[in-house]
């Protein structure tokens, strides 16, 4: 099978190193990808948001699969142009992204349908979300761009001050365009964060390996937040009683609810969920794959990658059996100095082989280019390394021992990724 992956990014690399394992894999390619993904599937200058020049390349390439990855896409259409051109793609069509396009409609779709979730208003202008923020007043609160804003949408407002210039900046001064001219005021909750990726064909719902994100620039959660700065799967606080819960209470009603709508939803649904001393809560929900938790969940899929996605796509994820290894995954992202605000590229990358890989682990290219037999930083969050082992303690072992291989002027990382996951498992 010949196979296209829209997108450019870590996530994407993940994907293409685990598609490339399966033996019904013959061809690979990526548009637009990056250096690292080079070294493995042919790229294509195509931008993830060009639809009409994704479908034209599509034309030419006759791929027999073709994997939208990144959320704007997904939202845009991408899918729904795909299949009418009459090839087999896996990711949901633009009416049921919008679980992730729309934080509202997501809101409105759980208020509806019962679904455990922090209570929240809607509000399009600032005098309102003001006032009511100020007849609250609770503290953190949660604000939240309405459409996608590059994973930055979400403002933890501290205090008045902070809630109100948050208010003002999303909806006055229009800081995420559109995304921003509406805006959801919600709960904060509280609990052990779980990031659960799912494999859907609209029908079933098959859970993958829970994972832990995490989210701050600097080590011990402080700094501002980023797209990801590392993960460790499995999620220590998720047992086997909570994922019950979950399957009951939040998997199979979000699937069932989209089906009701009339948005059959398939592809790879994420939830994001709290761990509320009242149960398991959904805090959003993701169309796609998570970056970077595909970079620690998708090196423990035991099963084939491309049986998987057709099947979802063919609606028929009952009949195949998903098996995960029974090992622990850990990722430490490696950022350009100055991310998540103001950074240089084109630094040279040292400490990779010709392949963009280091010995014992999987290095994914998240921000790199390839330019004379050399990888350049191209990108905030630049390389994901990542490492499997029987423990979380050796994963991450393995993990930092690479990361400490390689190299670049003002390199960046977190030092303590997993350490809370470790104490969970300990306390």
């Amino acid at each position: 099978m010949k196979i296209l992956v829209v997108g450019g990014g870590g996530r994407e690399h993940a994907i293409i190193m685990k598609l490339a394992e399966s033996p019904k894999t013959t061809e690979l390619y990526c548009a637009p990808g990056n250096g690292g993904i080079s070294r493995y599937a042919k790229c294509f200058d195509v931008k993830a948001t060009d639809i009409d020049g994704m479908v034209k390349l599509a034309k030419e390439l006759q791929p027999d699969l073709v994997v939208v990855a990144p959320d704007d896409p997904l939202v845009l259409g991408m899918v729904d142009a795909m299949q009418a051109e009459g090839f087999k793609t896996f990711g949901p069509k633009a009416n049921a992204a919008i679980i992730e396009g729309s934080k509202i409609f997501s809101k409105d779709l759980m208020k509806k349908y019962g679904i455990p979730t922090g209570g929240y208003e809607i509000f399009t202008d600032s005098a309102s979300a003001i006032a009511y923020i100020k007849a609250q007043n609770t503290y953190p609160t949660v604000i939240k761009a309405d459409g996608l804003a590059l994973g930055k949408g979400v403002i933890l407002a501290q205090n008045e001050e902070e809630a109100v210039e948050a208010v003002k900046e999303m909806i006055d001064n229009k800081k995420f365009g559109e995304s921003s001219a509406r805006i959801v005021i919600e709960e904060f909750l509280t609990g052990p964060e779980v990031s659960v990726l799912s494999f859907t064909d609209g029908k079933t719902v098959v859970p993958m390996i829970s994972s832990m994100d995490h989210k701050r620039a600097l080590d011990n959660d402080e700094g501002l937040n980023t797209g990801g700065m590392g993960t460790v799967a499995p999620n220590p606080y998720y047992t086997e009683e909570i994922a019950k819960t979950c399957m009951e209470t939040i998997f199979k009603p979000t699937i069932e609810a989209m089906q009701k709508e009339g948005r059959a939803f398939t592809g790879c649904l994420y939830f994001g969920l709290m761990l509320t001393p009242n149960g398991p809560k959904v805090i959003e929900y993701n169309c796609r794959f998570g970056d970077p938790e595909t970079q620690v969940v998708l090196p423990l899929l035991d099963s084939d990658l491309v049986d998987i996605m057709l099947a979802t796509y063919e609606g028929n994820l009952a009949d195949i059996d998903v098996k995960w290894k029974q090992e622990s995954a850990a990722c430490v992202v490696m950022a350009s100095g100055g991310y998540p605000v103001k950074y240089e590229s084109g630094k040279e990358i040292a400490g990779l082989d010709d392949k963009g890989q280091t010995a014992g682990v999987f290095v994914y290219h998240a921000g790199t280019k390839f330019a004379d037999g050399r990888f350049l930083t191209a990108g905030g969050r630049v390389l994901g390394v990542t490492a499997t082992a029987d423990t979380l303690e050796n994963a991450l072992a393995k993990s930092y021992k690479a990361v400490e291989t390689i190299d670049w002027e003002k390199v960046h990382y977190r030092h303590d990724i997993g350490q809370r996951a470790l104490a969970a498992k300990q306390g």
